[in-house]
């Protein structure tokens, strides 16, 4: 019997899905007391979303005061672009003016005894962030086109962030060339003033001998 062969869009489609994985899905243990901060690398102008909350230590049971958090997500230059306080769940979304990590920051408050308290966090980027649910519904699509859809917006998303890591590497070189520079620069100095402070000195000693009249 034959093996089967995929169809080359869907050998693509896997592939492209394969090397972009702009999503992030946790969840982590926060000690009262505490915090715990999550951090991402999102380029500029890019899409972002996320959403958390607390899992409920008594399911069924009215929700504790005691296992509240306080979130706050900032920008590389330390923006806040969300905060909650004291809440159980948060969402936040926005597009990106900064390049560089994004910090997600989790803290519970003291308390005794210490509490453990759950948190479920999930963090989309690019791609992942798009509502395609409700892209389907304006559109009218049905579901092949709507994969394809993902497919090229995804490509073009490894196309971009191809673009940005070049930067950065480029940005990398430049500082690594400025470094090797000054470097260079301060052997040389380094040596100049090691030549000086031994001329000093043998101008001192060669003083000093003539003055003791032993040259």
């Amino acid at each position: 019997m034959a093996g089967f062969r995929a169809p080359p869009l869907v050998l693509a489609m896997v592939v492209v899905f394969s090397l972009s994985s702009p999503a992030r899905s946790l969840r982590f243990d926060l000690e009262s007391g505490h915090t715990r901060c999550v951090a991402e690398e999102i380029k500029m102008e890019a899409m972002a979303v996320g959403k958390y909350h607390v899992v409920n230590p008594s399911e069924g049971q009215p929700f504790p005061d005691s296992h509240k958090i306080t979130v706050r997500v900032t920008s590389p230059y330390g923006n806040n672009i969300h905060f909650g306080d004291q809440v159980e769940s948060g969402n936040f979304a926005f597009t990106s003016t900064e390049a560089g990590d994004y910090l997600a920051c989790f803290w519970a408050g003291d308390h005794k005894p210490p509490l453990t308290i759950p948190v479920e966090f999930e963090w989309k980027t690019g791609v992942a962030a798009k509502d395609w649910t409700n892209v389907a519904k304006k559109g009218q699509i049905d579901v092949m086109e709507l994969e394809l859809r993902k497919l090229m917006d995804t490509v073009q998303s490894i196309h971009e962030e191809m673009f940005y890591l070049r930067g950065r590497e480029e940005e990398m070189q430049d500082l690594n060339r400025a470094t090797n520079s000054r470097m260079a620069w301060f052997t040389v100095l380094s040596f100049l003033i090691c030549l000086s402070v031994a001329g000093l000195q043998l101008w001192h000693l060669k003083t000093f001998f003539e003055r003791k009249k032993l040259l």
